[in-house]
C-alpha cells in the first residue's frame, strides 16, 4: 500500500490512504483532543448522507449571474466514470463543506463555480496537475482568459472520463473550445481517417501533448514539430500499411532546409529559426495529401507555398527541389548521377593527394640518407 496523504481542511485533518486514480478510502479524524472526544466531533458527512439531498432531481441555485447552477448528483453517472469502483466521499472534493445547512454560495457565476472546485483534482491527480502547471492553458488563465481549460473541462466532473487516444472523442473534446480548428481537422487527411475509425492517425493530444499542452504559440513548439511529424511518419511498418514512404523526415533533414535548422540548433540551442519546418509547407490542422488538389503541396500550389518564404520565386523555382524523395536512377537521374560522380572523385582524389604525399615524404627521406653518406 502505498504512503497515507493527508490534507488539512476547516480544523480537520483528511487521511486518504492509498492513492491511484482515485483515492480508495477516507478517515476524519479532529487535530486535536482525545480519541473519544474526535469520535464525538467528527461530522457525519459521508457520502450516503449528502446524497439524501443531492439524489433528489430538480435541485439548483440560482447564482448572481442568473445563471443557474444544477445541485442534483447523477448517482448512476458517477458509477459508470472513472471514479466510479471507488468509494471517494463528496468531503475529499467539497473540502469547504463543513455543516448542514451549508453557507451560502460566494461565487458569482458558474465559471468562477468551475475554476474553484477545479482545484481539487490535485489533491489525488499531483503528478497530472504539476504536468498543467505550466502549459498554455494555465498560461492563458494566468492572464485573465477565464475561458481557458482546466480539468473538469476536459474530464467532466462527477461522471469524469477518460478519453482514449487515437478516438474522435479526443478531438471532439477539443472542438468545444476550439471550434474553428476542430472544422479544419475534420476536413484534413488525419481526421477524416480517424471518422472511419481508423486509430493509426494523430488527434489533438497526440501533437500537442496531454496535460503538458503546447502549441504555436510557443516557439519551441514550431522548432521542434518535425520530431512530432517524425513520430509517426519514421515508423516503416506505420507508413507501409498505408504506401508512405518512410524517409521523409531523413530526406528532410539531408536538404536545404532540415540541415540548416539542424545546424541552427546545434550553434543556439532552443532559438527559433527562420527556415521552414513541415508544418511551414504541409500545414497545420488542415494537412492533405500530396496529390489533393486542396494541398499546400499540391504540383499547382507549390510556387505560392514557396512564395511565403521566396516572395521572388519565380515558376521554375519548386522544382529545384527534389520534394521527399531520395535522387535515383528513376527519379533526378542527373542528380542521381552527380551524387555517384562525387562519390568517387572525391574519394579518389583525396586518396590521390595523400599517397602523392607519402611517396613525397618517403622520397625527401631517402634523399636526405643519400646525401649524408656522400
Amino acid at each position: 500500500m502505498k504512503a497515507q496523504r493527508t490534507h488539512v481542511w476547516r480544523g480537520w485533518r483528511l487521511v486518504v490512504l492509498g492513492c491511484g486514480a482515485a483515492a480508495a478510502a477516507l478517515v476524519l479524524v479532529v487535530t486535536t483532543g482525545s480519541a473519544s472526544a474526535q469520535e464525538e466531533q467528527a461530522p457525519q458527512f459521508d457520502s450516503e448522507y449528502c446524497l439524501g439531498c443531492h439524489a433528489n432531481p430538480g435541485m439548483q441555485t440560482t447564482l448572481p449571474s442568473g445563471e443557474v447552477l444544477d445541485l442534483t448528483f447523477d448517482v448512476a453517472a458517477h458509477e459508470a466514470s472513472v471514479h466510479g469502483p471507488y468509494d471517494i466521499p463528496c468531503v475529499l472534493c467539497h473540502t469547504d463543506v463543513t455543516g448542514f445547512p451549508h453557507e451560502p454560495l460566494d461565487v458569482a457565476d458558474l465559471r468562477v463555480w468551475t475554476l474553484e472546485r477545479n482545484q481539487s483534482c490535485a489533491n489525488c491527480h499531483e503528478d497530472e496537475a504539476e504536468s498543467a502547471r505550466d502549459n498554455v492553458h494555465a498560461a492563458a488563465l494566468a492572464t485573465g482568459v477565464r475561458e481557458a481549460a482546466v480539468c473538469t473541462d476536459c474530464h467532466d466532473a462527477h461522471n469524469a472520463r477518460k478519453p482514449v487516444a487515437h478516438t474522435p472523442e479526443v478531438a471532439e473534446t477539443c472542438g468545444e473550445c476550439h471550434g474553428e480548428i476542430y472544422q479544419l481537422y475534420e476536413g484534413s487527411v488525419h481526421g477524416e481517417a480517424l471518422a472511419t475509425g481508423n486509430r493509426d492517425v494523430p488527434t489533438c493530444t497526440d501533437c500537442h501533448g496531454v496535460h503538458d499542452v503546447g502549441g504555436p504559440s510557443q516557439s519551441e513548439f514550431h522548432l521542434f514539430s518535425p520530431q512530432i511529424c517524425a513520430g509517426c511518419h519514421q515508423d516503416k511498418e506505420l507508413m507501409d500499411r498505408y504506401g508512405v514512404r518512410a524517409d521523409t523526415f531523413d530526406t528532410y533533414i539531408a536538404d536545404f532546409h532540415g540541415e540548416t535548422v539542424v545546424l541552427f540548433e546545434a550553434l543556439a540551442p532552443g532559438q527559433e529559426t527562420n527556415k521552414p519546418v513541415c508544418i511551414d509547407c504541409h500545414g497545420v490542422h488542415n494537412i492533405q495529401s500530396a496529390d489533393n488538389p486542396d494541398s499546400q503541396t499540391f504540383k499547382d500550389n507549390i510556387l505560392g507555398t514557396c512564395q511565403r518564404c521566396h516572395p521572388d520565386a519565380s515558376i521554375n523555382f519548386p522544382s529545384a527541389w527534389l520534394g521527399h524523395y531520395t535522387p535515383s536512377a528513376d527519379n533526378a537521374l542527373l542528380v542521381w548521377l552527380a551524387g555517384w560522380f562525387y562519390k568517387i572523385v572525391i574519394p579518389v582524389t583525396i586518396g590521390g593527394m595523400l599517397g602523392y604525399v607519402v611517396l613525397l615524404s618517403f622520397r625527401s627521406r631517402r634523399s636526405r640518407k643519400e646525401a649524408a653518406r656522400g
